[in-house]
C-alpha cells in the first residue's frame, strides 16, 4: 500500500481536522466552519435562492460561471459532505465553485437537513426535491435539462447516487451522469478498507461509526434499504454513467470500489480512480496539494465531457 503523500501530512500538521463526534454534533459543524479556506473563482456570481423542500423551506446557492449567461447551459445538482451531520453551502462554497469553474456549468448546492434533528430519510428528500426543482425550473435557470448531472462528496456523494437510483426509478428527472466523491454506499464495515484505514487521518472508522448510527436513526444498519446504502440495490441497471473518485488511506475507500464494480457488473458505464496516496476529504486540498488537484482533475475532466 502507498504512504500517505508528505505534502498532506504537512498541511494536516499546520491545519489539522478531523471529523469527530467526540465533543459533540455543534462541536463537529463549527470545526469545519472554521476551517480556513482558500478562494476559489471568487469573481463568479453565485445567488442564493429558497425552494419549497419535503420539510419546508430548503436554500440552495446557484453558481454561474462565465459562458453560461446565454441559456441552456448544462447544469450540476452538487450535494455536499459532513457525515450527514456537518457542512453546509458555506463549507463547500469552493468546492461547488470549483465544478461550476472546472467543468463550465451551472452548479446548483444544495443545503439539506442533517441529522441528528432530521434523521434518514430528510436528506434523500431534499436532495431528490431539489434536483427535480433544477429539471422543473430549467428554462429559468437558463440550462438543458438533457445535461444535468448530480455530485457530492462523502456524504453527498451518498445522495448523489441514491438520487440517481430514485431518478431511474420514477422515470425522471434524467440523469446524465453521477460524479461521487469517496461516497458511503455499501454500510457494509467488513470491508477491507474499514480495518485497514481504522485511524485515517480526517475521518477514521470510530467516526464513520458514530456519523452513520446518527444518520440512521431507528433503521438497523445490518440490512438497510438502497435509499440509505445504494449498493445494497437489487438492480442497478440503467443507470446513468459515472466517475467514482476514492482514497486509498480512506475508510470508504472499498465502497466507492465495491459500488463501481457493481455498476460495472449492470453494464452501467463507470470509470473508478484510486487516489492511491491520498485521505478522505481531498477534494478540499485541490488547487493546494499538487496530488489532490491532479485527482480533482480528473474527475471534474470526466464531468465536463459528460455535459459537453
Amino acid at each position: 500500500m502507498s504512504v500517505i503523500d508528505p505534502i498532506v501530512l504537512k498541511v494536516l500538521d499546520a491545519v489539522p481536522f478531523r471529523l469527530t463526534l467526540d465533543d459533540g454534533v455543534e462541536a463537529a459543524r463549527r470545526t469545519m466552519r472554521e476551517l480556513p479556506r482558500r478562494p476559489v473563482y471568487p469573481e463568479m456570481p453565485a445567488e442564493d435562492r429558497v425552494i419549497a423542500g419535503p420539510g419546508g423551506d430548503l436554500p440552495v446557492r446557484i453558481y454561474r460561471p462565465a459562458g453560461t449567461e446565454a441559456g441552456s447551459a448544462p447544469v450540476v445538482v452538487f450535494f455536499h459532505g459532513g457525515g450527514f451531520v456537518a457542512g453546509d453551502l458555506d463549507t463547500h462554497d469552493g468546492t461547488a465553485r470549483m465544478h461550476a469553474g472546472d467543468v463550465g456549468a451551472v452548479v446548483v448546492s444544495v443545503d439539506y437537513r442533517l441529522a441528528p434533528e432530521h434523521p434518514f430519510p430528510a436528506a434523500v428528500e431534499d436532495a431528490l426535491a431539489a434536483t427535480r426543482w433544477v429539471a422543473d425550473h430549467a428554462a429559468e435557470l437558463g440550462v438543458d435539462p438533457s445535461r444535468l448531472a448530480v455530485a457530492g462528496d462523502s456524504a453527498g456523494g451518498n445522495l448523489a447516487a441514491v438520487v440517481a437510483q430514485l431518478a431511474r426509478d420514477a422515470g425522471g428527472p434524467a440523469i446524465a451522469f453521477q460524479l461521487l466523491w469517496y461516497p458511503a454506499t455499501t454500510f457494509d464495515t467488513t470491508l477491507p478498507s474499514f480495518t485497514e484505514n481504522a485511524d485515517a487521518p480526517l475521518l477514521d472508522r470510530k467516526a464513520l461509526d458514530a456519523l452513520s448510527l446518527l444518520y440512521a436513526g431507528d433503521l438497523d444498519l445490518t440490512g438497510p434499504p438502497s435509499t440509505l446504502a445504494p449498493a445494497r440495490a437489487t438492480d442497478l441497471a440503467g443507470l446513468p454513467p459515472a466517475y467514482i473518485g476514492v482514497a486509498g488511506h480512506d475508510p470508504l475507500r472499498d465502497d466507492g470500489l465495491r459500488y463501481g464494480e457493481l455498476l460495472a457488473a449492470a453494464g452501467v458505464p463507470v470509470e473508478v480512480h484510486n487516489a492511491e496516496t491520498l485521505i478522505h476529504g481531498y477534494l478540499g486540498y485541490a488547487k493546494v496539494i499538487p496530488s489532490a488537484t491532479e485527482a480533482a482533475d480528473r474527475g471534474l475532466a470526466a464531468l465536463r465531457t459528460a455535459l459537453s
